[in-house]
């Protein structure tokens, strides 16, 4: 069935605004070379004081985010252990399954989700997530949809991250983000259905103050304080402080040759000074403990970062515990991806599957729906093994739900289909098994009719049931009536359990059995 295009106006459902078919397949938010979108940034950290930091942090909040953005950008390149960490919340979400489900079983939906699939089909899809996930850091991240009008089918032809350095927030809401414009001092309105926005929700509060860069920069700010003492500590250990002494009567070119003199010693291990002056070594002591100083502060604050970015420490640092810890740890990272992959499911739908279907369907009642997760192995496992029992029981189970379960597409009607295999060919009967002409051979090949037959046999068999188990029946109830206590019921339960009470069960299933040996050997159907 060929996609259905509208010809009415497509409106945006979060702005309400009718699409621009024209733009659709242009790059709006694209790099300019002397405009206000430019590759080329400042880079804040350098020479980067906490008094300098706070203002940065300040005018993000009141609407001007570029320098906090460049900053949080900065930090990744040079804070090696949060890029560690923000590298493995990210791509443990990107390589995720990636599942679509329809909104029903109706055809037109069912026609939706495999459109949303074949959008989704390229490998490359999991970097557009993974870009997405940038936002965790910086609090939003945007993506450009270019889409391709020209084939029976609109589609994506490329979705393509965008510096955020590049848009703005609304300075009224702080929610609403707006594309940066030579024209516009705020900015102007996002063209609907050309980007993907993801805000992930790591706080409550505006999205510029969410992102985990922000607490990020004063760990990174700390700890670059704290490497460059340490540093600074290396460069001269394990050497001896160097004093040089000059009397009251040297003249300031002793001075000068006695400072020389104190620097040469470290590079040249070799000085000449006036006899009339001193050059004493004094060896430090505690060193150890100095270096102490400088990896715990440096260490401490890795640690807080760990516990900002993946919420623990086990997965990223050696600590004691043993594997019970890391397994527990393991736990609340695994909590963090769920949340991570649910938000961006959400957004993925908004601005990606709304978008991509109403474009070729029309707008719906309801969407299909993308999941993010880990495939849940054991519950498929258990629920093949329920369908099995259930279904044949006359359990009634929609077969495109079971299809978007195991992430199968439905067939088309070219496709070659896999079905049940065959029964294997009737083997021949034994050769010391006697066949006359009065007594067709008995074969496994099962005559027409002689299902009904079997069947009309059973039921003559069950049909007077009831006197059958009389007796037994007849012990139990007496056995309940006459007992005194649950005690005295057990105990004459027990007795009542030895005695023969199957003979007349016993003797319809023997004649039951020779009914079906002699049909079967006649080769009687009734």
């Amino acid at each position: 069935m060929p996609a259905i295009r509208v010809t009415s106006p497509i409106l945006d459902p979060n702005t309400g605004k009718p699409i621009v078919r024209e733009v659709l397949t242009e790059e709006l938010s694209g790099p300019t070379v002397t405009g206000v979108r430019q590759v080329l940034a400042d880079h804040p950290s350098h020479g980067l004081t906490p008094r300098e930091l706070g203002s940065i942090l300040l005018s993000a909040e009141q609407g001007d985010p570029s320098a906090y953005l460049a900053l949080a950008e900065d930090i990744e390149e040079k804070f090696i252990h949060f890029r560690s960490v923000m590298g493995t919340r990210r791509l443990s979400v990107s390589q995720l399954d990636v599942t679509v489900e329809a909104a029903s079983d109706q055809p037109d939906d069912v026609e939706a989700a495999d459109l949303v699939r074949l959008a989704i089909a390229d490998d490359a899809f999991a970097d557009i997530l993974y870009d997405l996930l940038d936002g965790i850091g910086k609090g939003f991240s945007v993506a450009e949809i270019v889409w391709n009008t020209s084939g029976r089918q609109w589609m994506p032809a490329r979705i393509v991250w965008r510096d955020p350095r590049w848009f703005v927030f609304d300075r009224i809401d702080g929610t609403t983000l707006r594309l940066r414009d030579g024209g516009a001092v705020d900015g102007i309105d996002l063209d609907p259905f050309k980007y993907i926005v993801h805000r992930p929700k790591t706080k409550s509060g505006i999205p510029i103050r969410g992102g985990l860069a922000r607490p990020a920069c004063w760990a990174w700010l700390f700890t670059a304080f704290g490497t460059k003492d340490w540093l600074s500590f290396v460069e001269t250990y394990g050497q001896p402080i160097r004093v040089g002494k000059y009397g009251p009567e040297a003249s300031p070119a002793d001075h000068a040759a006695l400072l020389r003199a104190v620097r040469n010693i470290a590079s040249d291990a070799a000085a000449i000074i006036p006899a009339s002056m001193q050059l004493e070594f004094v060896e430090a002591s505690k060193a150890a403990a100095n270096a102490a100083v400088f990896q715990g502060l440096v260490e401490f604050f890795e640690r807080q970062t760990s516990k900002l970015v993946l919420g623990q420490t086990a997965t990223t640092d050696a600590i004691a515990g043993g594997h019970a810890v890391g397994q527990e740890h393991r736990q609340v990272q695994e909590d963090i991806e769920r949340a991570d992959a649910r938000q961006l499911a959400v957004t993925l739908k908004r601005d990606l599957i709304v978008p991509l279907v109403s474009l070729n369907m029309g707008p719906r009642n309801a969407y299909p729906t993308i999941r993010i997760g880990r495939p849940a192995q054991d519950d498929l496992t258990l629920q093949l093994s329920a369908l099995k029992e259930l279904v044949p029981l006359g359990l009634k189970v929609s077969m495109s739900e079971v299809r978007d379960k195991f992430g199968f597409a439905d067939p088309d009607e070219t496709d070659e289909l896999l079905s049940k295999p065959a029964l294997p060919a009737a083997s021949a009967p034994p050769p010391d098994r006697a066949v006359t002409a009065d007594a067709p051979a008995l074969t496994s090949q099962q005559p027409a009719g002689q299902g009904d037959a079997v069947d009309g046999l059973v039921d003559e068999l069950l049909g007077d049931w009831q006197p059958m188990a009389a007796p037994l029946v007849t012990a139990i109830l007496s056995a309940a009536e006459d007992a005194a206590s649950a005690e005295d019921f057990v105990s004459r339960l027990v007795a009542a359990a030895g005695d023969d009470h199957t003979g007349a069960l016993r003797e319809a299933l023997a004649r039951g059995q020779f009914m079906a040996r002699v049909a079967a050997r006649v080769g009687a159907v009734d």
